[in-house]
Order: structure tokens, then C-alpha cells, then sequence
């Protein structure tokens, strides 16, 4: 994932920041509690693409 393309990139839900994951390869809302995924390098920044994080990877991320 390139480094300047993850600066720019917000939660198209709430415009708040991400969280790249690697080892998932996604971009994490915590404020929506959304994990958008990450497809040969491109971020899928759609709200029906994203899936709903659950309460103990939430906890994780703090």
C-alpha cells in the first residue's frame, strides 16, 4: 500500500481516519467500526464492501 495514498484516505462513512492492517490487508473506521478491504493494492472505499468489525477486534485496536 503506498504511503501517500493512506495519508489521503478517509472513511468515506464518516470522513474520519483509517487504520491499515497488513496482515488483513484493510483499512480500519473505528469510529463506524468498519474494515474496508484491500484488493490487489486499491483500497475498496464502498460502505456495502466494508464489513462490520466485532467488539474484541475493536478493543484490539486501542
Amino acid at each position: 500500500m503506498d504511503r501517500k495514498l493512506l495519508e489521503i484516505l478517509v472513511c468515506p462513512v464518516c470522513k474520519g481516519e483509517l487504520i491499515f492492517k497488513k496482515e488483513q490487508q484493510e483499512l480500519i473506521c473505528k469510529a463506524d467500526r468498519l474494515a474496508y478491504p484491500i484488493r490487489d493494492d486499491i483500497p475498496v472505499m464502498l460502505e456495502n464492501e466494508a464489513r462490520k468489525i466485532s467488539l474484541e477486534e475493536y478493543d484490539a485496536l486501542s
